[in-house]
């Protein structure tokens, strides 16, 4: 049996995906949910970022591991271990939205473009992820609001596009990439920085145009040198798409991939690692749906939520302490067709939240 470690700020969905694929796996991890302590033979747990050297070398003085993977946070980490991922220097470069956006432009990928006094226009971090602090503006006043506000932070500015956000999960072996799955991305909506945050997905998300987003994110995956699980985001008009980012990482669709094409994410990305792809891109066998439930108040976790392990995951620990705005637990549904599948997440949700109250 090979052994993994596999590193990040949230690593429960690479946890579950390389245990259910048949792997011994080992987490350094700032969560520790309970479904990612039942799933992995060892875990710690840090609260800060530089913590995380001295937490893989304890697991790995104690125990053989064959490869390293690392998720958000922690993709630039070097350690003497098998990396199965891009390098650091690789990260590195799709880390940066302003390298990116001269990665599309350089490759002829439709992307929005960069605007300079022009509104209104996005604003958005050159580092971080999940949409967080990604704001429109509307005049210089907004703009110089959202600088004010964070001052420390280097940004872009883009023109902005209407659609639907979407993804496509590729799985690529640093020359050729294949397409997995296309997703729809379920964003928190509302005002302020969490507005364009991940909320969830829909697997697959069916559009007359995802079959160009599968031939646009399998070539701009294949040009990046990325190896192994790479996500490519794009804002879908009803003609039209651009693309966003490009994700050198597991992407927060893998559980909706997964339970969409019925095939492990995490051993598609160890082959790819290694040289090997799948022979045809994965046809879809079901709609799956993931919602995130956020903390409307902070708030503290008093019940065990696990009796609904079949239809969650992240399950925090009673005790749990929770900000107003983190997240709580997600929430997964499924069906024939999009309409039944989020008809089942709602349900789901419903059930959850009686639970919860």
């Amino acid at each position: 049996m090979k052994r993994v470690l596999v590193v990040g700020f949230a690593t429960r969905h690479v946890v579950g995906s390389a245990r259910r694929a048949g792997y011994e796996v080992y987490a350094v991890d700032h969560f520790c949910d309970q479904d990612l302590c039942q799933d992995a033979e060892r875990h710690l747990k840090f609260e800060e970022l530089d913590e995380i050297p001295d937490l893989v070398s304890e697991i790995c003085n104690g125990h053989t591991v064959d490869w390293l993977v690392t998720t958000s946070g922690a993709e630039e980490l070097s350690v003497p271990i098998p990396h199965a991922g891009p390098s650091a220097e690789c990260s590195a470069r799709f880390l940066d939205k302003l390298e990116i956006q001269h990665f599309f432009e350089k490759n002829g990928i439709p992307t929005p473009a960069l605007v300079d006094g022009r509104f209104p226009a996005m604003v958005k971090p050159r580092h971080g992820a999940g949409g967080w602090r990604n704001r429109v503006v509307r005049s210089a006043e907004e703009l110089r609001a959202w600088e004010e506000e964070w001052p420390d932070v280097p940004a872009i500015t883009q023109e902005v596009v209407g659609g639907v956000p979407a993804s496509v999960s590729c799985v690529c072996d640093g020359k050729r990439a294949v397409a997995l799955a296309v997703n729809e991305q379920l964003l928190r909506g509302g005002d302020g920085d969490r507005a364009y945050g991940f909320s969830g997905s829909v697997t697959p998300f069916v559009h007359p145009l995802a079959g160009r987003m599968m031939g646009i994110a399998e070539e701009a995956v294949a040009r990046s040198g990325c190896v192994g699980s790479v996500g490519v985001d794009f804002v879908v008009g009803a003609d039209d798409l651009r693309a966003i980012e490009i994700n050198p990482r597991f992407q927060g669709t893998l559980d909706t991939v997964e339970a969409s094409i019925g095939e492990s994410v995490f051993r598609h990305h160890l082959d790819a690692c290694t040289g090997r792809l799948p022979a045809a891109r994965p046809a879809p066998c079901q709609v799956a749906a993931r919602g995130i439930l956020f903390a409307d108040r902070d708030l503290v976790v008093k019940r065990d939520l696990s009796p609904l392990s079949s239809c969650i995951a992240d399950i925090p620990w009673p005790g749990t302490e929770v900000e107003e705005g983190s997240a709580v637990v997600s929430v997964y549904g499924s069906g024939p067709d999009r309409a039944a599948a989020l008809a089942s997440l709602d349900r789901n949700i419903t059930r959850v939240r009686q639970y919860m109250s």
